[in-house]
């Protein structure tokens, strides 16, 4: 006969064997998604019946199993809060309603239109709201925007009026209902509100997060805690992780300005990428964009661009243009790096022209792919040589707004007759003087180009002295790929030190153990970590003195900013654990070379309006620091991985007690970084909520986070599941789930997609 305690402890495993087929649907249906678009999936997955029915009965076979043990108070309120949680979803998905308020200027709007999701049809707004103008905000001096503000009139039925404005992140409450900014008419005279209504959903959820954020807290800090337990474990207290302890060659190069030429044009003003910078960075971008570093045979950045510019002949069969595709390669017979007019035949035809007629069609391949990219590369090249991206000169138009203008640009009315005359003669001088190798003239010419720009400096937004002498020092320094190297190759050398010491790990006979270490290696290995750190604060630093915000934006800033806060944390720890620092001088070494292979964009542009706002910042910052936590989890996984092999096997002498001393300190990283992870995940949810009157849209990245997050809270519940009581189980386990995060950022970023994809 089942008893009720056997009953209920079948009801728990339950749970655990539904989340893994939840996470594994959700996982599958991402890729699904990719091949039969976003709508397709939720309605017939994250919208059924069958996917809500799973997720209340792995929640109500979890809360069975926790109510009938007697576990801490904090474990509690940690389950019931997702319950919470869950509920609100539930609520929200059954009575709430969305819809959209189309407004021009002046036009007055009672109602509102239902999405045909919500069934439909319209529906009266609790007040009469009137469009009495609309702005769309950009960053001074370019045309990057930066907010979209509608500036709205509310008529109740009692005929009181009120002025109230919408924005970017700033939501308008009104009446029970929450009004957005969604969009706006091409001509900016007409703009588009989201309403969304949701009395019960949205309190409930809130809560649950409230309830979230306090039992995640709680489990860290409570006396009673699994948390505190491990860092009183006595593996840790014995003190047991201690650590034994290209030559550029120059070719020829098509010609070019000298160096001290090239440098004063660097030091001009550019409007470039939604914002005012030097000349030097559109240099770099432009280099980086073609061969992919930002010197080319020992000449700078701003000799190549300028080298294209006067020199274009002699450039044009200059091998320069990264082909990264080898099919490609082969198609048109060239190698890694090839001329601009390679890419043309005899006869002046485009030789990419059939593979992007092809890709435009729909008929994606990973050779068209790589021709488009191609195809990016030489059309910044025309558009560099067409003067397009010479917007060096800053003219006020009819109403006193100064913008930035290229030379080939219409441009504003009421421009004075001398100031048109030097915009469209100085760059031919310079050409003229630059073709003589008249290096006096040339540089009249440009000091003559600093003075027009500083002639307008104090009426254009202009960024600051301090400023600008960051952004070229910061330019300067190709800081992430030194630190990259230097990093990998003595976090290897000093992680192969820590191996061979624990190969000799010995064990006394009364059960204790000794051990031996080079304290030299490791006070070498500490310095070496902390002065990477110093410098990579300081780059950080520089890029938020240029951008003006914290570095979080992107792909690229991203992985700086994970690699900053593993280096944090190992100095941190490391003489408590001394192991962590060849794992950080790993891991943050890994982070940074794959922040510099080229594959993400490190230019600093303005945030999209979306993202500027507060709850981002945390959002991403609580994640960056979750997966950075993580990654030592991977990292113990890993060194006690080569442990075993090394000694050849789990039951060799001397293995067991370094392998579960491994296993304690993971745990340690596992707790903070799901803690983390989970507040990082639901802050997100709230931006989302503010910014978008939903808190959960099912992206790819949104999922990914979610599996990662029930993938690494599974080992925490070694009291029901035994088998993560074994040391090695639960480092293959730690390895495996490391692939989630994998998944979560890289996977998402360059394969799936999706709104929150860094790759774009």
């Amino acid at each position: 006969m089942i008893t009720y305690e056997t009953l209920v402890h079948r009801a728990g495993r339950l749970s655990f064997l539904w989340l893994y087929l939840l996470m594994i649907i959700m996982a599958i249906t991402t890729f699904v998604e990719k091949r039969v678009g976003t709508d397709r999936v939720v309605e017939t997955v994250y919208s059924s019946w069958w996917f809500a029915a799973l997720w209340a009965g792995t929640a109500l076979c979890g809360l069975a199993g926790l109510l009938a043990q007697r576990r801490p108070l904090h474990v509690l309120v940690l389950h019931v809060s997702f319950v919470v949680i869950l509920c609100g979803a539930w609520l929200t998905s059954v009575t709430s309603v969305s819809g959209q308020i189309h407004l021009r200027i002046g036009q007055t709007a009672v109602c509102y239109t239902v999405d045909p999701a919500d069934g439909g049809g319209e529906r009266p707004l609790p007040a009469a709201v009137t469009l009495s103008g609309f702005e769309v905000r950009e960053h001074p001096g370019t045309g990057a925007h930066a907010d979209y503000v509608s500036q709205l009139e509310l008529k109740d039925r009692s005929g009181q009026r009120r002025e109230v404005t919408v924005s970017m992140n700033h939501v308008l409450h009104h009446g029970g209902m929450r009004f957005f900014q969604m969009s706006y008419d091409s001509d900016r005279k007409g703009s588009y509100l989201q309403v969304s209504v949701d009395p019960w959903g949205r309190p409930l959820t809130y809560a649950g997060y409230a309830l979230l954020f306090l039992s995640l807290l709680w489990m860290l800090f409570s006396p009673r805690g699994k948390f505190r337990a491990l860092l009183r474990h006595p593996a840790l207290r014995r003190g047991l992780f201690v650590v034994v302890g290209l030559s550029a060659f120059s070719l020829r190069a098509a010609p070019t300005l000298s160096q001290a030429e090239a440098d004063r044009f660097g030091r001009l003003l550019v409007a470039w990428n939604g914002r005012v910078c030097p000349m030097q960075t559109l240099a770099r971008d432009f280099t980086v964009k073609l061969c992919g570093t930002d010197v080319y045979k020992g000449l700078s950045a701003e000799q190549v661009m300028t080298g294209w510019v006067f020199w274009g002949e002699e450039w044009d069969n200059e091998p320069l243009i990264r082909v990264k595709n080898a099919q490609l390669r082969n198609v048109l017979g060239v190698g890694r790096r090839a001329a601009f007019n390679d890419f043309f035949s005899p006869e002046g035809g485009y030789r990419l022209a059939p593979y992007l007629q092809d890709y435009y069609a729909g008929n994606r391949t990973a050779l068209t792919d790589a021709a488009v990219e191609v195809d990016d590369r030489l059309q910044l090249v025309l558009a560099l040589r067409q003067g397009k991206l010479w917007r060096v000169f800053p003219l006020a138009d009819s109403v006193g707004r100064f913008e930035w203008y290229a030379p080939t640009d219409a441009l504003p009315v009421g421009t004075d007759t001398l100031r048109a005359a030097f915009v469209s003669r100085v760059f031919s001088e310079c050409y003229t003087a630059a073709m003589s190798g008249d290096g006096e003239r040339l540089g009249r010419l440009f000091s003559a180009l600093d003075a027009f720009q500083q002639e307008a400096a104090s009426d254009a937004s202009f960024p600051s002295a301090h400023s600008l002498k960051a952004e070229r020092l910061y330019n300067s320094l190709p800081l992430p790929m030194w630190l990259s190297r230097l990093n990998l190759a003595c976090g290897l050398l000093l992680m192969v030190g820590f191996l061979a010491q624990m190969a000799r790990w010995q064990q006394r006979a009364d059960g204790s153990a000794r051990w031996s270490w080079n304290r030299l290696l490791h006070r070498v290995g500490m310095t070496l970590l902390a002065a990477g750190f110093v410098a990579l604060t300081f780059y950080l630093g520089l890029r938020v003195e240029i951008s003006g915000r914290l570095p979080l934006g992107n792909g690229y800033e991203t992985m700086l900013a994970i690699s900053w806060m593993l280096m944090a944390v190992s100095l941190a720890l490391c003489r408590r654990f001394p192991v962590v620092v060849p794992m950080g001088l790993l891991l943050s070494g890994c982070f940074l070379l794959v922040s510099s292979l080229g594959q993400m964009n490190p230019q600093i542009s303005p945030l999209e309006p979306v993202l500027g706002s507060p709850w981002l910042s945390a959002h991403v910052s609580l994640v960056m620091a979750a997966y950075a936590l993580l990654s030592f989890t991977f990292a113990c996984a890993l060194v006690a991985g080569g442990l075993v092999f090394a000694k050849g096997g789990t039951s060799a002498v001397g293995v067991a007690a370094p392998v579960e001393a491994l296993a304690v300190l993971s745990r340690v990283f596992l707790f903070s970084g799901i803690a983390l992870l989970g507040g990082g995940i639901f802050v997100g949810a709230i931006w989302a909520g503010q910014s978008w009157g939903r808190c959960w849209g099912w992206d790819p990245k949104e999922v990914w986070a979610l599996v990662s997050f029930l993938f690494y809270a599974v080992p925490i519940h070694d009291v029901s599941l035994h088998r993560f009581r074994r040391p090695m189980f639960y480092h293959a386990y730690m390895a495996a789930a490391f692939m989630t995060v994998v998944m979560t950022y890289w996977g998402v970023n360059y394969f799936l997609g999706g709104l929150h994809s860094y790759a774009g």
